[in-house]
């Protein structure tokens, strides 16, 4: 499938969307958190749990887990990121020191390489995380509801689960789906419980294509399930992410739900998504377990932005 396709399904889903009336979000309405509730699986983390996390860290061994975000970063549809370099070097310098300074101007997209989406991303049928709806959150401004700029600081155990290691690849195969079985028996093999306040990652082998082939990269790969996202919604995980630039399996089990995890996992469940996380270090180290933390910049307004995950070891 390639990027195109991907965008006319998305733009065929949403005008479709439009037909969906208010009674179809009665199953997902309200949340588990409470009808007022705006930070979704957040409300999972605690002091006790930082503290916890905190007991992880052993060698002091610092991973990044973001990738670099280019102008040739490959992203889904019209999504795009330039720079330009105000020098004032070109100009008189300024003062008795000759002060010279750089500044830059960017434009872009915040749903391009490393990135959370946030729960105002994706909706059904223009509803969005505990039922609110597309007139309810979305301004000239930005979204005046579920912002990525409220998301608390996630700080607490991280959970790499090697599916690659799993499965016997370098790479997994595109169109891989991690469900429920697969989710529990890798974990089982690494020794792991997956518990209540964790962020969950998925290790595939998939980012080896970044930059070698940056159109398979973006239009197909191995990921969650729908009942995989389920599964781990239901253990109460504040995020899911992977080495992969949509997190769920491409194609899609049913070709007929597109994007039906993120719909899962945002709108019905209040979990966020972690996209194109770094996570070959962490693999190649045999890490299974860390602290994670994440502070997202503060774009008020925000449906997803630009991160840089860290792991503590």
């Amino acid at each position: 499938m390639t990027t195109n396709n991907i965008k006319r399904l998305i733009v065929s889903a949403v005008l479709g969307a439009g037909f969906i009336t208010m009674a179809g979000a009665q199953e997902w309405v309200p949340s588990r958190y409470g009808a007022d509730d705006r930070i979704g699986a957040a409300n999972n983390l605690s002091e006790e749990i930082v503290l916890q996390a905190a007991k992880l860290i052993t060698t002091g061994k610092v991973y990044s887990l973001g990738v670099e975000t280019a102008e040739d970063s490959p992203a889904y549809g019209t999504r795009n990121f330039s720079i330009d370099i105000i020098a004032s070097g070109a100009n008189v310098p300024v003062g008795t020191d000759a002060v010279t300074s750089n500044d830059e101007r960017v434009t872009t997209s915040f749903g391009i390489g490393s990135q959370i989406d946030g729960l105002g991303h994706l909706g059904i049928g223009n509803q969005y995380y505990n039922g609110l709806t597309t007139a309810q959150i979305v301004a000239d401004g930005g979204l005046v509801e579920l912002g990525t700029h409220t998301i608390p600081p996630i700080v607490t155990r991280g959970v790499l689960l090697n599916m690659a290691k799993h499965l016997g690849v370098d790479m997994v195969s595109e169109g891989t789906a991690f469900n429920r079985v697969d989710i529990e028996a890798a974990a089982g093999a690494q020794g792991i419980d997956i518990r209540s306040g964790d962020v969950v990652l998925f290790h595939t082998g998939w980012m080896q294509l970044l930059g070698t082939d940056n159109q398979r990269f973006i239009s197909v790969q191995p990921g969650v399930g729908v009942e995989g996202a389920e599964y781990l919604a239901d253990l109460g995980v504040v995020a899911i992410g992977a080495d992969t630039p949509a997190l769920e399996v491409i194609p899609f089990e049913n070709p007929q739900r597109v994007f039906a995890v993120h719909q899962t996992l945002l709108a019905k469940k209040g979990v966020y998504i972690l996209e194109s996380m770094n996570t070959a270090e962490l693999a190649a180290d045999g890490v299974q377990e860390f602290m994670f933390v994440l502070g997202q910049p503060k774009f008020k307004g925000a449906v997803q932005t630009v991160i840089n995950p860290i792991a503590i070891r």
